[in-house]
């Protein structure tokens, strides 16, 4: 017998039509299940290598990166706390770099996504900026959320600060990293005042090529509005920024 579900299931990572084995599902499809499961609790948990991220930094000539952490003392206090997560424990080692971009590498929810893609990701971004911009020394943040990039590029002196992050996993996928770009960032500003590029996975997820033109377009964007967030997206259709939803 023909599977009519095959074409959707070729085209889309949702679990669709899994077939049942009595009241239940197939044996498979719940190992299956399982395991993506497993894998999403790993990424949650795992910590990132950093002094492998920090090889392939260097690898493709990107200055020596600093490192900072959150007020989260531990992973699962990270969990339990977001609001830690959001808040620097130490930014004295931060230089005043007076750059344009500043680059944040934080583990987020999914460190895994972090030491799988981050360093391959910055290479694209430097590509995509071709030398237009002043570019800070990156810096690795760990028990980090999305809103400590703002008190490290107000610390920096960096007039935009991308933040890569681990996405939250999920049942399809493990190792998705988002970029979050904020422009003039600094302590208080709210998600509406920050760009996201999501879904970054190749090969079965957005590109580093396609992911760092998008960004490149929202940091040209940015400068010329004087703002990120929601009112970059109003008056920069989906066209001039190469990519829709973002």
């Amino acid at each position: 017998m023909s599977d009519l579900w095959a074409p959707l299931r070729a085209s889309t990572q949702a679990r669709i039509g899994l077939g049942r084995a009595g009241n239940s599902l197939p044996t498979r499809r719940v190992l299956e299940f399982q395991a993506a499961h497993a894998a999403a609790r790993d990424a949650v948990n795992e910590p990132p290598d950093i002094d492998d991220l920090t090889e392939q930094l260097h690898g493709i000539g990107v200055c020596q990166p600093l490192r900072v952490r959150s007020q989260a003392t531990s992973r699962g206090e990270y969990l339990r706390r977001p609001d830690l997560g959001r808040l620097p424990a130490d930014l004295s080692v931060l230089p005043k770099a007076k750059a344009d971009i500043g680059f944040v590498l934080a583990d987020g929810l999914s460190p895994r996504a972090l030491t799988d893609h981050a360093a391959s990701m910055v290479d694209a971004l430097v590509r995509a900026f071709d030398g237009r911009y002043r570019i800070a020394p990156p810096v690795i943040a760990t028990q980090a959320r999305v809103a400590l990039g703002d008190h490290i590029g107000h610390a920096l002196g960096v007039t935009t600060v991308l933040v890569l992050i681990g996405e939250r996993p999920g049942l399809s996928v493990a190792d998705s990293l988002g970029i979050y770009l904020t422009h003039r960032p600094q302590p208080g500003l709210t998600d509406a005042e920050r760009n996201c590029i999501s879904n970054i996975h190749p090969p079965d997820g957005l590109d580093y090529r396609t992911a760092a033109a998008v960004a490149a377009a929202l940091v040209a964007g940015a400068r010329t509005l004087g703002r990120s967030g929601i009112a970059l997206k109003d008056r920069f259709s989906s066209a001039e920024i190469g990519c829709g939803g973002v």
